[in-house]
């Protein structure tokens, strides 16, 4: 009931359109139980009464009807159906908008495709289920109620008899609903394990065709693909078995009331005409207390969907302000790491981390894989949180500043060139959104993208395609070099910015990056050992702790692991 709630509690920005399609639902009902209730007195008058007048005008009283019975059931369905659509829309704006607050580490932890699955298709499942609550709260059970009236005003006994049968199909109904729901949640996460296939297909298609695995990807898919059959399948033999079960058990009252009803008017004390009213009003009557048990099955669905995407909505992030952060504004650049240790898991990754960077100084950060170098950056961001010690810029606890002015300080240039399917200027943009036309150009220059941008068939408003493929390893550098130059931060992060370069873009990037680190606390991440001679001092990480610090010539004369890395890269 909490998740039905709170389901519920997303149509309220609309009841306005409730209230209206309440109303239309309303006469849909009324008609029904007109229908019903007028059976006897027409069927006297044509029949008993010999009444031609009412014969010939019955096909336009018919038509008629239908027409307002039509009208009505659109408003109904229409302002139905567009509220679900409102309020399910809100749910998967919120989900999406919880999502971007949520910490790098909540994603390291979930699929993709799995995150994907719950935006997509578990809010897809979950609009079925809003628009099949308030159709069938309203519509259905107004229906219902006037149809019972009507057969109640008819004959009361005959109508308990009928009324019996109804609350037993409950018990069933409640039963098949359960597992409905319990096998709707497992579908929905083989759907999002088939997203994750899908994710990881699509964007490593090049390594994939390369080592020839198209037919063990294709195997895979097919058997998780059969998983999610298989599990579908109960879902619809639960579904399938729900409308024979109702209608077994509602049966027994049919026959009852059709057995008790014409022994009656074979007696005498039923007339023919009020028999075939009650009879009319009761077959009417079951219509919409089958729709409303389906209704039930479609809630469970959408119920066990929604649990899915409460669990997000629900899920507290790691990272947040603190309730008295403040905006640090424009630092100079000054960063200190005080005692800092991390784990991920159980291991620590970084253990008892203490070091300083002035303004303007340019910080390396060398060492074998795995030692905790891009772990340490990423605390700078925030994008994890320290377990153990501090870090400080300009001298404030960065958990004492909001997250918004923190990142506004620091400018990354990743590995992984991440650019966006939109054109060359907007993903500049990305650096400081609502920028000028000539602030990208101006920055373009700076990082050696200007020419080869001015080559292409639309200059910088070419659209770069996903992930920005349609450009060189080395173009898609010079685009985020642009872009963090755009941003004009006095904290500088590069991770690996040139590893996946050849040496002609290599030289071109670098060039960018001395324009980019000009003025800037920066700290750069290089197993090039080459590209970090010049920087003003060397940290190298083992095993998560500092094992060297300095400047290269001294890290060379020591003769310690730094030494050990330049000769292994070095030696002829």
């Amino acid at each position: 009931m909490k998740n039905f709630k709170r389901i519920l509690s997303y149509c309220r920005p609309y009841w306005w359109r409730i209230a209206l399609a309440a109303v239309a639902s309303l006469a849909v009902g009324g008609i029904d139980g007109a229908i019903a209730y007028l059976v006897e007195p027409v069927l006297k008058k044509i029949f008993s009464g010999k009444d031609m007048m009412i014969f010939s005008l019955l096909p336009l009283g018919i038509i008629l009807l239908f027409v307002v019975k039509g009208v009505c059931r659109f408003t109904n369905d229409y302002f139905m159906r567009t509220a679900a659509q409102l309020s399910v829309q809100d749910v998967r704006n919120e989900l999406y908008r919880h999502n971007m607050r949520l910490g790098l580490g909540f994603f390291t932890r979930h699929p993709t495709g799995t995150l994907m699955s719950r935006v997509t298709s578990d809010v897809t499942m979950m609009q079925e289920g809003v628009g099949s609550i308030v159709s069938g709260i309203f519509r259905d059970t107004f229906s219902a109620a006037s149809l019972l009236g009507v057969i109640f005003y008819r004959n009361w006994e005959l109508a308990l008899i009928t009324f019996v049968v109804i609350p037993v199909t409950a018990w069933p109904a409640q039963k098949i609903g359960k597992k409905i729901k319990a096998i709707a949640k497992l579908g929905q996460g083989k759907m999002g394990a088939l997203n994750s296939i899908l994710q990881e297909t699509f964007s490593g298609i090049k390594v994939l065709k390369a080592f020839g695995l198209e037919e063990r990807e294709t195997e895979k898919f097919q058997r998780t693909n059969a998983g999610l059959y298989a599990t579908l399948r109960k879902s619809i033999k639960y579904d399938a078995l729900s409308t024979p079960i109702m209608e077994f058990i509602i049966s027994f009252g049919v026959a009852a009331v059709i057995w008790v009803g014409g022994t009656s008017v074979m007696q005498g004390r039923m007339s023919a005409s009020e028999f075939f009213s009650f009879i009319a009003a009761m077959i009417l009557v079951f219509t919409p207390i089958k729709r409303i048990l389906n209704t039930y099955n479609v809630v469970q669905r959408s119920l066990g969907a929604s649990e899915r995407v409460f669990e997000i909505i629900d899920e507290i992030p790691e990272i947040a302000d603190a309730p008295d952060a403040v905006d640090i504004g424009r630092v100079k650049g000054e960063i200190e790491f005080r005692s800092v240790s991390f784990r991920y898991d159980d291991d620590y990754v970084l253990r008892d981390v203490s070091l300083q960077a002035h303004r303007g100084e340019v910080i390396a950060l060398v060492g074998p894989s795995g030692g905790g170098k891009t772990t340490l950056v990423s605390l700078i961001t925030r994008f994890y949180d320290p377990l153990e010690g501090s870090i400080l810029v300009d001298g404030h606890d960065i958990r004492k500043v909001t997250l918004k002015s923190l990142l506004g300080q620091v400018a990354l240039v990743d590995q992984e060139t991440i650019l966006f399917n939109d054109t060359i200027a907007n993903n500049i943009r990305y650096g400081k959104p609502g920028a000028a036309d000539a602030e990208v150009e101006k920055a373009a220059l700076a990082a050696y993208a200007h020419d080869f941008i001015e080559e292409l068939p639309e200059g910088y408003q070419t659209n770069i395609g996903d992930r920005g493929l349609r450009l060189s390893g080395g173009q898609r550098q010079r685009i985020c070099i642009a872009r963090a130059i755009l941003k004009d931060a006095p904290i500088l992060i590069l991770d690996e910015a040139t590893s996946a370069l050849d040496t002609e873009s290599e030289q071109m990037v670098q060039a960018a990056l001395n324009n980019l680190m000009a003025n800037r606390t920066t700290f750069v991440i290089a197993h090039r050992l080459s590209t970090i001679t010049h920087a003003d001092r060397i940290i190298v990480l083992e095993k998560g702790g500092v094992a060297e610090m300095g400047g290269h010539e001294t890290l060379l004369a020591n003769g310690g692991l730094y030494s050990r890395l330049h000769g292994m890269q070095f030696r002829e």
